[in-house]
């Protein structure tokens, strides 16, 4: 399984929490690219309960990650 930001982002807006099957649904219904389906498919626990994308994939950047100081503008 690899997870890169345009893949992740595919997911980002599902309905949080969910699990492998609700997001797999979710992925198919939305079109997303048959990489995240696969990525979601190798998810091997399918009972756990997934809080937001960073249960997927750790790494995945966050707002606080781009110092972008939106008071700025």
């Amino acid at each position: 399984m690899y997870w890169t930001l345009e893949l992740a982002s595919k997911i980002d807006d599902a309905p949080w929490p969910a699990t492998k099957d609700e997001l797999l649904d979710y992925a198919n219904r939305i079109g997303a690219p048959m990489e995240v389906i696969e990525n979601l498919q190798e998810i091997e626990d399918e009972d756990e309960v997934f809080e937001s994308i960073e249960d997927i994939w750790p790494d995945y950047p966050t707002k606080d990650d781009f110092f972008f100081d939106e008071e700025e503008y």
